[in-house]
């Protein structure tokens, strides 16, 4: 089951959110060959100082936070 969990910054009126969640769903349902029923669009508003700056997919910012933790035991 198609779960699609997207963080945007606040802002935006219900009416671009649905439009949003919609564009996603449809997408989904062509590009991964689901059931519309199956599929699950999640979208979060979120505080704007809560994403630091560029654009990294969620293994990135994980892998860049993994290498944070280490190099702070390092220099402990």
């Amino acid at each position: 089951m198609p779960l699609i969990d997207i963080s945007i910054a606040r802002g935006r009126t219900p009416e671009q959110l649905r439009a949003l969640i919609d564009a996603v769903h449809h997408a989904a349902e062509t590009t991964v060959a689901a059931a519309p029923e199956n599929i699950t669009v999640i979208v979060r508003e979120v505080e704007h100082q809560h994403w630091s700056r560029g654009n990294r997919t969620i293994a990135e910012r994980e892998q860049r936070g993994a290498e944070s933790t280490a190099t702070s035991r390092r220099t402990s």
